[in-house]
């Protein structure tokens, strides 16, 4: 059975996404296979004025959902650094899980410290370490650019650990 995971970084200049798939074979159910099927990015400007820039990524990320059909999607937790920016990432956060409502697409959350351990084993690896389980996890000869994509694409996977 093939389950298809989209993983989201969010933000509001960036928001990373990642499509990756699982396939369990039923003949041997412990073993499963995932595969990278798709990434990228959804941006918007800072010169663009705030309600624009959510109504893009509101938009942007119905397209995404429309094209690559995801049965489950992972959202990394908002990691509190500074109020300011923590604020407009919540705004931007807030209009993704409606786009998900709307779609009535069921999500997972994660926070960073979990997507790590997921990964690495180490709930305080650093990002080079993360990109590289990323491409070693999804055999990958080079890691995913812009680091918002591979970030999503270690939330993908950080939730096909846990099915």
């Amino acid at each position: 059975m093939e389950k298809r995971i989209l993983g989201l970084d969010p933000g509001l200049a960036i928001v990373g996404f990642g499509l990756i798939t699982c396939q369990q074979i039923p003949a041997k159910i412990p073993e499963t296979s995932v595969s990278m099927v798709d990434f990228g990015v959804i941006q918007t400007s800072a010169k663009m004025e705030m309600g624009q820039r959510l109504c893009t990524l509101f938009d942007d990320l119905h397209t995404v959902i429309q094209e690559l059909q995801p049965d489950l999607v992972a959202v990394e937790k908002l990691f509190f650094y500074r109020m300011a920016n923590t604020i407009l990432v919540a705004q931007a956060r807030g209009v993704l899980l409606l786009a998900l409502a709307q779609h009535n697409l069921p999500y997972v959350e994660f926070t960073p410290a979990q997507i790590k351990q997921a990964l690495t084993g180490y709930g305080n690896a650093d990002k080079s370490e993360v990109q590289d389980a990323v491409a070693r996890e999804l055999d990958l000869e080079e890691i995913p650019k812009p680091d918002d994509a591979a970030d999503a694409l270690a939330v993908a996977l950080t939730a096909w650990y846990q099915i």
